[in-house]
């Protein structure tokens, strides 16, 4: 029963992940500002699930470094998720704080050698690109969500990253 539950939430979390990816990719590249707004309220909410998930998981198996990554990653989500709403320029303030939250996410999961070694380096080369995408904006740049070079180039990164992440559940599994 609680090995049945175990891979139930490892589906979800997966399926989060998967969600998470593809939806976050199709808003960013949305011209429309409400479905471009509807894809990234789905994958916020799909990557908060799932990196909850993961976060207890990853605790459980007293990985507390990794934990503590994905329960960053979740709240830098949901602030993400805050500003999903507004439009781009109203966003930024939101998506700072958020990308700074999920540079802090990926190298807490990524630095520690518990996935793969792609797995591992695109989610620091991930973290680099959103920590300078986030430092820009504190420092006064206006970039929006989708803004190139910068964060638009970072965002593949992170769904590689969201892939090695799923790989290693499924594989689990």
């Amino acid at each position: 029963m609680i090995r049945t539950m175990k891979n139930s939430l490892h589906v979800v979390a997966a399926a989060g992940l998967a969600l998470g990816a593809v939806l976050g990719m199709a808003g960013t590249m949305a011209a429309a500002p409400n479905l471009r707004a509807a894809f990234w309220a789905l994958d916020s909410v799909g990557l908060v699930v799932a990196t909850s998930i993961l976060a207890i998981s990853y605790f459980r198996k007293g990985k507390d470094a990794i934990a503590a990554g994905f329960l960053v990653y979740a709240i830098g989500e949901a602030v993400m998720l805050s500003g999903t709403a507004a439009t781009l320029e109203a966003s930024v303030p939101a998506f700072a704080a958020g990308t700074a939250l999920w540079s802090a996410a990926l190298l807490l999961t990524s630095v520690p050698r518990e996935f793969d070694h792609w797995t591992r380096a695109t989610g620091i080369l991930g973290a680099l690109l959103f920590a300078v995408t986030s430092a820009k904006i504190f420092w006064g740049e206006q970039l929006t969500p989708i803004a190139r070079p910068l964060p638009f180039y970072a965002y593949p990164f992170l769904v590689f990253t969201f892939a090695g992440w799923t790989w290693t559940l499924l594989r689990e599994r």
